[in-house]
């Protein structure tokens, strides 16, 4: 202890050990009931004091019920459950997550994950292709609940990653021109509906973000965005088709929203009323509120934007989501600008020219 850093006993740590992994690393594992879960960061750290008092609550004496089984699938899910990198999550991420696994778990619970090997996970994945988004993200989640083992050291291997997903159609149909101006047509400017379909088509936001949106976060001529998925906040200038809405629509709630009971929606409660009013009008089942955000990003990178541009405005983590929507503009622009050059006739006259010389040279064959 040469360093000076004061060193803290682990019996202030019901149930803490510590050992030296294979590469002569110091680390610290909490135990419990047959529960292992590994903790970061050294003792009397934040990071650590965070690990031990979530490690605590998910399996320590607060628990209700009997424990689930070391090594089976039940128990992994306990400890994954329990996780930092889990308790991180936003609770509406959490939601989703236990959404994909859970189903699993009810089935095969009992099961020692072990044992689980990729024949499996490519049966479980048939049971879903009638749904290949679903399948899609159901493989992600175990791959996620697979690696947590894999980081614990109750697995070497995780057998999910050589998985391929399934083959989709890009997921949420992007909304076509035609469908946009039938939707206008049918909701004209003033309408509940029609304050909706703008407020999604010129700020490119999910539908989670758009019921959140206040008078209050409109100012200097933009709307500030909280996303909820990334929490990135986002400054985006207010379109002069969207002011025109939102002026004809006069919302008078506290957010720009609400239901007809004069209530905030719910990301989930917004998604069916729009899908009513899109049957209202007209739209074909599959065109919904998250395919207008796709059709904004076509709008963007169509208007010349440029990735880092579409980036600002939608919010996107990466840079090569936001190459979608270009590299499709680009490719357009680039045919256009090629199709044009074959009709200025330059081609057909410098072919001809060519012609010309080959037929005036020598023939070595005669």
């Amino acid at each position: 202890m040469g360093s000076g850093r004061r060193c803290i006993k682990l019996r202030d740590y019901p149930g803490v050990s510590s050992f030296e992994d294979n590469r002569g690393k110091l680390r610290y594992r909490y135990r419990r009931k047959g529960y292992a879960i590994y903790l970061h960061g050294e003792p009397g750290s934040e990071q650590f004091e965070a690990e031990y008092a979530a490690a605590r609550g998910s399996v320590g004496p607060k628990s209700r019920g009997p424990q689930p089984k070391a090594g089976t699938i039940n128990g992994l899910c306990a400890s994954y459950y329990g996780s930092a990198e889990f308790l991180a999550l936003r609770d509406s991420t959490k939601r989703n997550y236990r959404a994909s696994i859970e189903p699993f778990r009810e089935k095969h619970g009992s099961k020692p994950f072990a044992q689980l090997e990729r024949r499996h996970i490519k049966t479980e994945i048939a049971k879903l292709a009638s749904t290949p988004a679903q399948a899609n993200k159901f493989l992600k989640r175990l791959r996620q609940l697979l690696n947590h083992a894999v980081e614990m050291e109750w697995l070497k291997v995780n057998p999910a990653m050589g998985v391929k997903p399934m083959r989709t159609e890009g997921g949420f149909a992007e909304w076509p021109e035609g469908l946009i101006a039938q939707f206008e047509s049918h909701w004209p400017i003033g309408t509940r509906q029609r304050l909706a379909l703008d407020l999604l088509l010129y700020t490119g936001q999910r539908r989670s973000d758009v019921v959140l949106m206040a008078r209050a976060n409109i100012r200097e001529g933009a709307i500030r965005v909280l996303q909820v998925k990334t929490g990135a906040p986002l400054w985006i200038p207010i379109h002069p088709r969207l002011a025109e809405s939102i002026a004809a629509a006069s919302p008078s709630g506290l957010y720009l929203l609400m239901t007809e009971y004069g209530r905030p929606f719910s990301a989930a409660g917004f998604g069916n009323w729009f899908r009513e009013q899109c049957n209202a009008a007209g739209i074909e089942r599959g065109y919904s509120a998250h395919g207008l955000r796709k059709a904004a990003g076509r709008r963007l990178a169509d208007a010349g934007c440029t990735a880092h541009q579409v980036m600002a405005v939608l919010g996107h983590r990466s840079l090569s989501e936001a190459t979608r929507y270009t590299k499709g503009a680009d490719q357009r622009r680039n045919a256009e600008a090629a199709i044009a050059r074959l009709g200025t006739g330059d081609e057909r006259n410098l072919s001809s020219a060519v012609g010309n010389l080959s037929s005036n040279a020598p023939n070595s064959l005669e």
